[in-house]
């Protein structure tokens, strides 16, 4: 948990404009961050949230945002009296986004509100809505910076490829600068996940291993037990490459990647990341295959409920070819990481939920143990991402007794004693709006450059007429076997 006692800065006063304010991002996301924010000094007593709906009055906006509380976040123990405070800085604008009498709408309430100062723009809304929300804060002068700032916020998807990417960028850019948008991905807010540059640039014993001398390969991970759910329209066009490793698992990459800034601000630490991307070696066709691996869940065992296999799912198309497992190795060619396979995967219906980055150090240059059952494992580092945020480092010790026969010895370091301690994501980024640090958003071309290296993947993909499949809640994909198979220990199975 984060609290302005902890010396975090509060951000000056500021109208929280959500365009969305009904939907499902809103009420599990937005919302619960944005009270837990109030609760702990971090958003301005003046501030005021003000939500952008259409075909609801506000009594019936109101009752459903305090019925998600009670329902997605029970444990803010939202009574009567909180609901109070909280609700008495709520405003809501009726109306249509494709109206320009919203907007007119919504200028006339800031203006009530004490006139046009700090504006936060957040679309929690499909992105081919970005665009139009965009003019219509322009038509009705809402995005001039003349009496205090206005930032628009966008979620993922940044376009489905490097074409549609750069036509929004330019959509975008068109009305506000670069620095105005903030392109969020939630990944980047995890404690954890600002947790990596930390241990890499605040620690001197991680700095002289960190390069292709002593580290075999890199493994960055998501797992989930989670099919779908609801997301059949869009995850039948996006499929698990789209969907997590051209976002997620890149930027998180770059960070494990990156060069030391020269400072630790947005657009350094941007460049820095820019570098690596850059550095990627690219793919020709004949490599894809090679490289990639793409697979689909057929029905299994979660635990122990029965689940369907992905063709099976309501809305998705019986003979659908779209991927739920997707792995890339990627190679970064630059002095530091020459040589050094970057694996990155990810998949839907599988065995545990876990996000972890893994870094295989080499095998020891010579083996003294040789003559004995057990011979030493290369050593890991891991840095768990969620559920518990954390590092894990394997060593290799002695096993006790008359003998020199070694065990593997595992050495755990939780972020936090308590869960609670940590803040949610959202909460992170959305106060990192609020006081203008954009180093853990996209710039705009972090985006067009990964959509970049994926998209000779993509294209090799479009075509397939059928895929991999494996069984729910296992781990048995035999190609992520033969894609890492001339790495040390081969493909690592988060434990």
């Amino acid at each position: 948990m984060v609290t302005a006692e902890q010396g975090i800065e509060t951000a000056d006063p500021t109208n929280i404009v959500i365009f969305g304010a009904a939907g499902d991002l809103t009420k599990r996301k937005l919302i619960p961050a944005l009270v837990r924010m109030i609760e702990n000094g971090l958003v301005h007593e003046d501030s005021r949230i003000i939500g952008v709906v259409n075909n609801r009055t506000e009594e019936v906006w109101f009752n459903l945002i305090r019925e998600s509380l009670g329902r997605f976040s029970p444990q803010l123990g939202m009574d009567d009296s909180k609901w109070e405070v909280f609700s008495s800085r709520m405003k809501m604008v009726a109306g249509d986004l494709a109206s320009n009498d919203t907007y007119v709408r919504l200028a006339e309430s800031l203006e009530k509100l004490g006139g046009r100062k700090n504006a936060v723009f957040y679309c929690a809304i499909p992105p081919e809505w970005y665009g139009k929300v965009a003019d219509g804060l322009e038509n009705n002068g809402l995005v001039s910076e003349e009496e205090g700032y206005r930032r628009l916020v966008i979620e993922k998807p940044f376009g489905m490829n490097l074409e549609t990417a750069h036509e929004l960028n330019q959509e975008l850019q068109s009305v506000f600068n670069e620095k105005q948008i903030y392109r969020i991905d939630h990944y980047l807010g995890k404690e954890s996940v600002q947790n990596l540059l930390v241990y890499r640039f605040a620690n001197s014993i991680m700095e002289p291993l960190w390069n292709r001398n002593y580290i075999d390969h890199i493994q960055i991970s998501v797992a989930e037990t989670l099919g779908i759910e609801y997301r059949a329209k869009y995850y039948e066009h996006s499929g698990a490459l789209r969907d997590m490793i051209q976002s997620h698992l890149m930027q998180v990459m770059t960070l494990v990647a990156m060069e030391p800034p020269v400072e630790f601000t947005a657009d350094a630490v941007r460049d820095e990341k820019m570098k690596v991307l850059r550095a990627v070696r690219r793919f020709d066709p004949a490599q894809v295959k090679q490289q990639t691996v793409a697979a689909q869940y057929a029905s299994g065992t979660i635990g122990e409920e029965e689940v369907p296999a992905y063709v099976a799912e309501e809305g998705v198309s019986p003979d659908s070819a779209t991927e739920t497992f997707a792995a890339v190795r990627f190679y970064i060619d630059n002095w530091r990481w020459q040589g050094v396979p970057f694996i990155l995967w990810t998949g839907k219906r599988l065995p545990k939920k876990v996000s972890e980055v893994m870094i295989r150090f080499r095998k020891p240059p010579f083996n003294l143990f040789n003559s004995h059952a057990s011979i030493p494992a290369p050593n890991a580092l891991v840095f768990r991402l969620q559920p518990e945020g954390g590092v894990v480092l394997r060593l290799n010790a002695k096993k006790t007794g008359l003998t020199t026969d070694n065990e593997e010895m595992v050495m755990r370091a939780p972020y936090a004693d308590d869960a609670s301690e940590v803040a949610d994501a959202y909460e992170v980024l959305m106060h990192d709006v609020l006081t203008g640090d954009g180093t853990l958003f996209s710039r705009s071309d972090e985006v067009e450059e990964s959509w970049d290296i994926v998209e000779p993947i993509l294209n090799a993909w479009k075509d397939r007429v059928s895929i991999e499949r494996y069984r729910a809640g296992t781990w048995n994909i035999p190609a992520m076997d033969e894609l890492s198979d001339d790495c040390a220990c081969g493909w690592h199975k988060p434990t």
